[in-house]
């Protein structure tokens, strides 16, 4: 009999009996915080802890390392991904470009000092499927060789013309979550063709060639069931600012997550990022009925849904329970519990 309820209870998830056979977009932190130094990675852990679970941290092991002690800042990296202030397992790190003879350093640090805790690797300035295959199968050459049984989730920086060419190919490459949006170097590389205010709000979401990139960067990740993560917002310091710029990254392009540089902008991005409560009540509404007639269709106020709306409505409550929203105890009790 318990095995009875078991199956049943499994079959009535949404998860199983919404997207049976079909890739969805892991639900993960919408906020992507990055820290170059030791102070700030610690910093950011103890913001994490205040604020709950609902921003990622990187650590920056590209820009953030000085000259000449890559190796160095790899290994306090690693440090800081195992330290005890790493107690919601949400800490990734950024390596070197492919170009750079330092890449390979920083995957064997990472993974030979901090693999088990490792939440993912950022990989930069691919100019290829071909460069981000070549990393990705040295990242599983190292993980295997270390004995590491666990999955490294990789994230890719969509910043030069060659990645934007190849954005659906790189997209579908194994164990891809995230594709980030590299601005600045991606208008950098225009060499003069996109104007400098292009890097800056509103033109970021108006000049023609940025937001084709932008199109084209969601439409691929979303298409390989991979979150496309926006760029950050230069407005450091004014958090009005860096709220809009993720309202219209989430509402008008389709982004699911946005890099943070400044404390001051991890809440505001979190909080443009994450469902409206309105959106959240109906949801709970709508699955709750769903789910009492084994997901067969069902009316409420006044429309119809089936399996087609009520596979939206399952993201939006688990993008509500992942920034942090309170979800009704019925809710948990019933589907994340």
């Amino acid at each position: 009999m318990q095995a009875d309820q078991t199956s049943v209870s499994i079959a009535a998830h949404p998860a199983t009996a919404l997207f049976a056979g079909e890739k969805s977009a892991p639900v993960i932190a919408s906020c992507e915080h990055y820290a170059g130094s030791e102070k700030l990675m610690v910093k950011a852990l103890q913001l994490q802890q205040d604020y709950g679970p609902v921003f990622d941290v990187t650590c920056d092991c590209e820009d953030g390392a000085a000259a000449g002690e890559e190796q160095k800042h790899a290994h306090m990296a690693a440090s800081v991904i195992n330290s005890t202030a790493n107690r919601h397992g949400m800490i990734g790190a950024r390596i070197h470009d492919p170009s750079s003879p330092f890449w390979r350093d920083d995957i064997d640090i990472l993974i030979g000092e901090a693999g088990e805790r490792l939440a993912y690797l950022t990989l930069p300035k691919v100019g290829s499927t071909g460069d981000a295959s070549r990393m990705i199968d040295y990242i599983e050459q190292r993980r295997a060789a270390v004995g590491l049984h666990r999955d490294i989730p990789i994230h890719i920086l969509i910043e030069t013309h060659g990645a934007l060419r190849d954005v659906f190919g790189i997209a579908a490459l194994p164990g891809l979550q995230v594709l980030d949006f590299g601005l600045m170097d991606f208008v950098s590389g225009h060499q003069g063709a996109i104007p400098f205010s292009a890097m800056r709000s509103p033109e970021q979401f108006e000049h023609a060639l940025v937001v084709r990139a932008k199109c084209d960067i969601v439409a691929a990740a979303l298409s390989y069931g991979v979150v496309p993560a926006h760029n950050v917002s230069l407005s450091i310091r004014d958090p009005a600012a860096t709220g809009q710029d993720a309202h219209r990254a989430r509402h008008e392009f389709g982004f699911l997550r946005m890099w943070s540089v400044h404390p001051g902008q991890i809440m505001p991005i979190v909080t443009a990022m994450r469902p409206a409560s309105s959106e959240v009540q109906k949801a709970s509404d709508i699955l709750l009925a769903a789910s009492d007639v084994a997901w067969g269709p069902i009316s409420h106020e006044n429309e119809l849904h089936d399996r087609a709306t009520y596979r939206y409505f399952w993201t939006v409550l688990q993008r509500a329970r992942a920034s942090g929203l309170p979800l009704r105890q019925e809710i948990i009790d019933r589907f994340f519990s």
